[in-house]
């Protein structure tokens, strides 16, 4: 006659049907949880996109303040934060963002400067076209337009 001890001796680790409802299970959590957190990271980008373009309206306010606000009224981008334009001396000119990868927004697009700005009373406007590049759109691929 076989003993509780001698039961459990035979009886180790899982069987198939286990086995497959621990998958199956796993596998629906994966399904609920996953749109939940992809739309997080988007959620994030967008905050990190806003972020960024608020510290670059800071910085083309100083470079405005150093080389004068008349140089709005030329056709400008966003590089000269970074690349000396033609119309500066080079010893009156250092970069105002650390490096090139500033300038991009958390898709990898360049940030716009749009001269003269739509959105309240400044003169220019720093724009993320979201994750498509495109104007327009909703959610991950909803512009950012600071100030």
């Amino acid at each position: 006659m076989l003993t509780v001890r001698n039961q459990n001796r035979h009886r180790r680790g899982f069987t198939l049907i286990e086995a497959i409802v621990v998958i199956v299970i796993l596998g629906v959590l994966a399904t609920m949880i996953a749109p939940r957190l992809i739309s997080r990271i988007g959620d994030s980008r967008h905050a990190v996109a806003k972020s960024k373009a608020a510290a670059l309206v800071t910085q083309v306010e100083l470079f405005l303040a150093d080389h004068g606000a008349k140089m709005l009224g030329e056709s400008i981008s966003i590089d000269v934060l970074y690349e000396r334009p033609s119309y500066v001396s080079s010893g009156e000119y250092e970069p105002y963002v650390r490096n090139e990868g500033d300038l991009l927004d958390p898709w990898g697009n360049k940030f716009g400067l749009i001269y003269p700005g739509n959105k309240n009373k400044h003169d220019f406007d720093i724009v993320s076209y979201g994750a498509d590049g495109k104007p327009g759109g909703e959610g991950e691929n909803e512009d950012v337009i600071k100030p």
